[in-house]
């Protein structure tokens, strides 16, 4: 379940980024394949690649943690 819960946010705050997954995996250097599986939670970010992540889509990855204890 929490598996669920990490790609559900990482969607969501990709979505209040108005960014398309094509968009955010080339701001993160990445394929758009790659942010699809992460997002489907067949594939796990490291920290360095969440905190890419955060950084792509303005905000800060203390941010990303709180929301994702809450929800």
């Amino acid at each position: 379940m929490k598996k669920n819960r990490l790609a559900a946010l990482l969607r969501q705050i990709r979505l209040d980024a108005e960014l398309t997954q094509l968009q955010l995996a080339e701001k993160i250097g990445q394929t758009q394949s790659y942010v699809s599986k992460y997002e489907s939670g067949e594939q796990r970010l490291d920290l360095m690649e969440l905190e890419a992540v955060c950084k792509a889509v303005g905000i800060k990855l203390t941010s990303f943690v709180e929301r994702y204890l809450e929800s």
